[in-house]
């Protein structure tokens, strides 16, 4: 039996391209879904801020600093110098046979006080024997020269450094306190043991002097006496 169907009229031939043409229309309509812009409503009215500003300006304003309390008064002293002074004259020993001479005790004292120098002091001390001397200048030039001869009178050069022949010059440095008396004796510049504590025992067998003065007072006094041992 012939079938009566037109060969023409059969779609199975082009369902190909139907189908691509179906793809190509549900692209394009999910294309057009998702750029479509939609709006909920109407669009409110936030209205308009009318914000008015000051035109004030704010000063700056420093913090005032706390000005720093005022130094205390200095005390009313004299200042303290260093113990430099030495004598003018310089006092050279020179080897020969002397008698040993009583030797005067020194107190030394413990508590402590302000101790000028020689240079500075208002009322230099006064050695023995120059007590009588009004002027100043004469007075403290008689000091420097009572010291040198009394060195000269009880000194003894020691055995043992003449025979080594050891010489040289010893600085010995003391205070005078207000008592007069010679404390405080050591040896600021050596040269040899011996030497040295000779130069020591003599200073220790200074007299009592009289003590020198600040502002009418007595005050103690610093003193650096220069010694040369000298073999002849």
């Amino acid at each position: 039996m012939k079938s009566k169907k037109n060969p023409k009229a059969d779609l199975e031939k082009i369902r190909g391209l139907f189908m691509q043409i179906g793809l190509i229309v549900a692209l394009l309509v999910t294309i057009y879904a998702f750029e479509k812009k939609t709006y909920e409503g109407n669009i409110m009215d936030l209205g308009i801020v009318d914000l008015e500003l000051e035109d004030d300006i704010i000063p700056i304003t420093e913090r005032e600093q706390p000005k720093p309390p005022p130094p205390p008064p200095p005390p009313e002293v004299i200042e303290i110098v260093e113990d430099d002074i030495k004598l003018k004259e310089e006092i050279v020993i020179e080897e020969t046979d002397m008698d040993e001479e009583e030797i005067i005790e020194i107190i030394e004292e413990e508590e402590s006080e302000e101790i000028f120098n020689f240079a500075v002091v208002e009322d230099k001390p006064i050695f023995p024997g120059c007590e009588k001397i009004k002027d100043k200048k004469k007075r403290d030039k008689c000091f420097g020269q009572k010291i040198t001869e009394h060195i000269h009178s009880v000194y003894r050069y020691p055995p043992i450094a003449k025979d080594m022949g050891i010489q040289g010059k010893v600085y010995i440095s003391f205070v005078i306190d207000k008592q007069g008396r010679v404390t405080s004796v050591k040896i600021a510049r050596g040269v040899d043991k011996y030497l040295d504590e000779e130069a020591v025992r003599v200073v220790k067998t200074f007299p009592k002097l009289t003590p020198a003065k600040q502002r009418g007072r007595p005050v103690k006094v610093a003193y650096t006496v220069p010694i040369s041992f000298k073999l002849q």
